[in-house]
């Protein structure tokens, strides 16, 4: 009897989703003994949807997972980071695959840090074999990581900034024009705290001398908003 597998493409682009799902079903045909069953989402709402199902039901064994989606209508997940966020914790057995345009090493490392993926592919760097490949290596002996997050993993050790949680809501709320005097009321953060904040991130984003629009407009590029 073959073992079935629960697999969630979280992806708003049609063609990419039906690779992944190509890929799947390759992978299916090459591992004879499973068997896999599909569901599909395409923004945040909806994925989130399907994860508090799998949460009452019988879980995920596979997720893959678009970084860049259409955020929810209520503003509180605002990527694809965040919905990984809340399978690892809801959904602690899930193996996540990150598939992503991103290819900052910035924001490579922000992913690693805040999901540990059990898969991740920078979507330049692979081809349909390539995400074969590395589904099998999740099913079977995970991690497996493409060329530019192993190219990553090198600077990492020479680069010590790191953007965390409260740093990604500081420069969402600088986004949504939230006034200065406003913001300790939203972050868990004082105003000496949150200017230290501002301070490190222009650093980090090489702005030592930029305003915060411009800050803003390089954390937007890079996907961190």
């Amino acid at each position: 009897m073959k073992k079935k597998m629960s697999v969630l493409i979280i992806e708003d682009h049609p063609f990419s989703a039906n690779a992944y799902r190509k890929a799947i079903n390759d992978v299916a045909i090459e591992l004879v003994d499973l068997e896999f069953d599909f569901s599909m989402a395409k923004d945040c709402d909806s994925a989130n949807m399907k994860i508090m199902d799998a949460v009452v039901g019988n879980g995920l064994d596979i997720v893959l997972l678009d970084m860049n989606l259409p955020e929810s209508k209520d503003g509180k997940i605002r990527t694809g980071e965040d919905l990984g966020i809340k399978i690892r914790r809801k959904l602690p057995k899930a193996k996540i695959i990150v598939c992503t345009t991103y290819y900052d090493n910035l924001r490579i490392q922000s992913i690693l840090k805040s999901l540990d993926p059990d898969g991740f592919l920078v979507k330049n760097d692979f081809n349909l074999n390539e995400l074969r490949t590395c589904i099998k290596k999740v099913i079977t002996e995970p991690p497996y990581y493409s060329i530019t997050v192993l190219k990553s993993f090198r600077k990492q050790v020479a680069n010590g900034h790191k953007i965390d949680k409260i740093d990604r809501m500081l420069l969402y709320e600088l986004s949504i024009g939230t006034k200065m005097n406003e913001l300790p009321n939203v972050l868990p953060l004082s105003m000496t705290g949150i200017e230290r904040r501002k301070r490190h991130l222009k650093e980090i984003f090489d702005l030592k001398k930029g305003s915060d629009r411009e800050l803003v407009i390089l954390a937007k590029e890079k996907g961190f908003i």
